[in-house]
């Protein structure tokens, strides 16, 4: 009979959990030994993406030492990852159980249990509800007093997390990231900037930047080199007197509030001058005090803060009425938010208002009566940054329940081929599922047994990383083989994202394709059939992309409907959460002029995906490229360990903790060194 190989080993596995307490004897210790190895070979598997075969090992490894918390645990987190959250939340709440309240274990599988729960349940606050509370602040000068920049009054969120922060008092746009730090300033030309108080962004990536006192627009390359100026001082078309708020519509034209003139004027994309509007006629009394500016969908809309209203205007500048929003105090910037509705700098608070129904929500305060909030947007984690002119600083606003919740953070993978170098791969999102971004190595702490890893290193942020996966899955219905042409031109289209990109075939078996993607596209006449299956096709393009880059999507080809195979192994749910829980994207090309079915419109919802018709006008090239840009939580450190291996055979724990202003989040799991 073959023994443990150490007594330190045992008492692993006694304090661990792969070996009951209550049993003893050679049959006790020879199930313990049996499921160990196949513990072991569940987590190496899963560190692998095989979660079949991680599930199938601590299946049988519960076999050998049933009620193992441990070993629950681990098979509810391969559940997990492969799309069965029910089963995995059983796994996790029979782990819990058994843990009891004293394990330190109890804490986090307890907080991963309601997260995930609170994921599911169609009872989660909406956004629209939320209320936003003080998370931070990121102070214009250092303790000692030194100015950092002053008097700020407009942000622009970054991809990256970060924020440029227009300093009407310093002259100067700084570049904050989610740490407060400072990590790059424009000062403009030669001459530098006079007084600047917006900046907006061009399409392609150009900065606008209105100079108040300089009654001007600087121009500046994606890079920050200043390129030229539009308008200058006067009352003529195109010149300014203080020009403030910025905005660029969808289709590239520049709009301009012209204070001193009491008027707002748009410009092409060139920065040619097109027209003025605001001022008194047509049954608009004329503004008084123009502020803020949102301009999208075909609609203008200006605060004016003296009168304490919201005007529309159509994109000619004709006037289409009032925004019946009740309760402004003193409106100043307008910003969208991604959903369309409006972000609202008011005094000291910040509102959210829906322009549909004109319902007015307080956000959140920033401060106490005196404070003045001039400029207010949202930036890449969700959180509302509110240029605090008065009290030069922006604070951070984040929503009441991601502050309670705190992070949700995922140890996804751990590599020890190099033991004792390890690399360890973290997700880090809020409640909702939304990817935290801008985070550095100073967010971090990786341990072992409750002490600070040696060596401890950052490699990198799949948010700063331009590469991105694609998996094209053809839809091989009979239907479908009227468009093979349209199938290869989707493959064209995709190939020119800029994503490395395969093919999958969704017919009676999923095929992964070869050769030339145009081809594989196309498919040949026999592989197209009545019984397609829609699931096993998605399944499999999913899987594939996991070893692979950090961003990563799914591009279905289809003709709109799903057939009648379609969930006949794997559900709606299930497929939607396999994607979501491996930060795979869903997208749908759709060939013909069907609509989208339900169930793709789902799962598109679900993974942050979108349908697009193949003959869009802008073609679909452009939303697919979008990918490389796209945010993702995914963070990669390296330690070394100073554990004892036990020849490849013990369980050594890790432990990664995250840090981010007021909030925090952890997980620990473990793994095993290679095999000696």
């Amino acid at each position: 009979m073959k023994r443990f190989r150490s007594f330190a080993l045992l008492a692993v596995l006694l304090s661990g959990g792969l070996l009951p307490a209550q049993e003893n004897g050679p049959e006790a210790d020879r199930n313990a030994v049996f499921a160990r190895e196949e513990f072991r070979l569940g987590v190496q598997a899963y560190d692998r993406f095989a979660f079949n075969e991680a599930i199938l090992a601590f299946e049988r490894a519960l076999s050998f030492v049933p009620g193992n918390p441990l070993i629950l645990e681990w098979l509810g987190q391969a559940y997990y990852r492969s799309g069965m959250e029910d089963t995995a939340l059983r796994q996790w709440q029979a782990a819990l159980d058994l843990y009891g309240r004293q394990s330190p274990r109890w804490a986090l599988l307890g907080s991963r249990i309601e997260t995930v729960q609170n994921r599911r349940s169609l009872f989660t606050r909406l956004d629209d509800e939320a209320r936003y509370v003080e998370a931070g602040r990121y102070p214009g000068h250092r303790d000692d007093g030194q100015a950092l920049y002053r008097q700020p009054t407009s942000v622009l969120p970054v991809e990256d997390g970060s924020a440029w922060v227009v300093a009407y008092g310093s002259n100067e746009l700084v570049r904050i990231d989610v740490n407060g730090v400072i990590r790059e300033r424009m000062r403009g030309p030669v001459n530098g900037f006079d007084r600047p108080y917006d900046v907006a962004r061009a399409e392609d990536g150009r900065f606008y930047v209105s100079e108040y006192r300089g009654n001007r627009i600087s121009v500046l390359s994606p890079q920050g080199l200043w390129q030229g100026y539009i308008g200058s001082r006067g009352r003529g078309p195109g010149e300014f007197v203080g020009p403030q708020n910025l905005s660029v519509d969808e289709d590239g034209y520049l709009y301009v509030v012209d204070y001193g003139n009491r008027r707002i004027l748009k410009f092409d994309p060139d920065g040619l001058f097109i027209l003025a509007f605001g001022l008194r006629g047509g049954g608009f009394p004329g503004l008084v005090s123009p502020t803020g500016l949102a301009a999208g969908g075909g609609v203008i809309y200006a605060a004016d803060g003296v009168r304490r209203e919201i005007y529309r205007f159509d994109s000619n500048g004709t006037y289409l009425g009032p925004l019946e929003a009740e309760g402004l105090r003193g409106p100043e910037s307008l910003k969208f938010t991604e959903d369309g509705r409006l972000l609202v700098a008011d005094t000291n608070r910040v509102l959210i208002i829906d322009p549909r129904s004109s319902v007015v929500r307080e956000a959140g305060l920033a401060g106490n009566p005196g404070v003045r909030i001039v400029g207010a947007d949202t930036d890449r984690n969700g959180n509302i940054l509110a240029a605090n002119f008065a009290g030069d600083e922006v604070s951070v606003l984040t929503r009441m329940d991601d502050m309670a919740s705190g992070l949700f953070v995922q140890i996804e993978r751990v590599v020890a081929d190099r033991f004792p170098e390890i690399t360890v791969e973290i997700q880090v999102q809020d409640r909702a599922r939304r990817p935290v971004v801008g985070l550095d190595g100073g967010n971090f702490l990786i341990s072992e047994n409750g002490a600070a890893a040696g060596e401890q290193s950052f490699l990198g942020a799949a948010y700063l990383s331009g590469q991105s996966d694609m998996a094209l899955l053809m839809e091989r219905s009979p239907e479908a083989l009227a468009y093979r042409d349209d199938m290869a031109i989707a493959a064209r289209d995709a190939a020119a994202s800029g994503s490395g990109v395969i093919v999958v075939s969704a017919g009676e078996q999923p095929v992964l394709g070869s050769g030339d993607i145009v081809q594989a596209a196309r498919g040949v006449t026999a592989s197209y059939s009545r019984n397609w299956h829609f699931d096993q096709g998605l399944r499999l393009a999913a899987t594939s992309l996991l070893s692979g880059a950090k961003k990563r999507a799914v591009v279905f080809v289809t003709t709109g409907s799903l057939g009648n195979e379609a969930f006949s192994q794997y559900s709606l749910s299930e497929l939607a959460a396999y994607m979501a829980n491996n930060g795979v994207v869903f997208y749908a090309v759709l060939l013909g002029n069907a609509p989208a079915g339900p169930e793709i419109q789902y799962l598109c919802t679900q993974t942050g995906g979108a349908a697009l018709p193949l003959y869009r006008s802008r073609g679909i090239g452009p939303e697919l490229a979008l990918l490389k840009s796209s945010p993702s939580g995914a963070y990669t450190l390296r330690y070394r360990s100073s554990l004892a291996t036990d020849f490849g055979r013990a369980y050594l724990p890790v432990e990664a903790e995250v840090y981010l202003l007021d909030r925090s989040g952890r997980d620990g799991r473990g793994y095993f060194a290679p095999l000696e």
